[in-house]
């Protein structure tokens, strides 16, 4: 099964595709897609749903996991992560791919065992459990190969308890 992971965002979208036998994983791909500041936000959403489409187009991936946003903060910023969150959800919709959402600490929690892991500890996680040389990166990278992975441990355990 390959599983795609997206760590949304506005600038920059994180995405990490691996593929599980229920087991063991195999990254595919990571990365992220940089938007450029100087671009609207109608093209910015356009090319961060282009580029994710293409991925799904290059790996046909049978499930999608997509972390749900955070932020306490910065309303203008979380906002239009929202929206490219959402234009991301809705492309997904279209190519009828069955897509998972996971808050921050879910992935957390299932990667590290603690909901309050900080990001480091995630990274080192990752590249443990895809058998990496090094630490993924960019950062958001990282975090989308955590969520793809946190959705394959949970399809396991849907399974085994079926």
């Amino acid at each position: 099964m390959i599983i795609l992971g997206i760590d949304p965002g506005f600038a920059t979208t994180g995405f990490g595709i691996i593929e599980t036998d229920g087991y063991d994983f195999r990254i595919l791909d990571c990365g992220a897609i940089i938007t450029l500041p100087t671009h609207s936000l109608s093209e910015r959403i356009r090319q961060t749903v282009e580029d994710l489409l293409s991925l799904i187009d290059t790996y046909h991936p049978d499930k999608v996991a997509i972390e749900e946003i955070f932020f306490s903060k910065n309303v203008t910023t979380a906002l239009k992560v929202a929206e490219s969150r959402g234009a991301i959800i809705y492309a997904l919709a279209l190519r009828k791919i069955q897509t998972t959402e996971y808050k921050p600490n879910q992935v957390k929690i299932n990667i590290c065992g603690y909901g309050s892991a900080p990001k480091i500890q995630v990274q080192k996680m990752v590249q443990i459990l895809l058998n990496l040389v090094e630490l993924p990166k960019p950062d958001d990278a990282a975090d989308a190969l955590a969520i793809a992975i946190c959705h394959a441990n949970h399809l396991k355990n849907q399974n085994l308890t079926q």
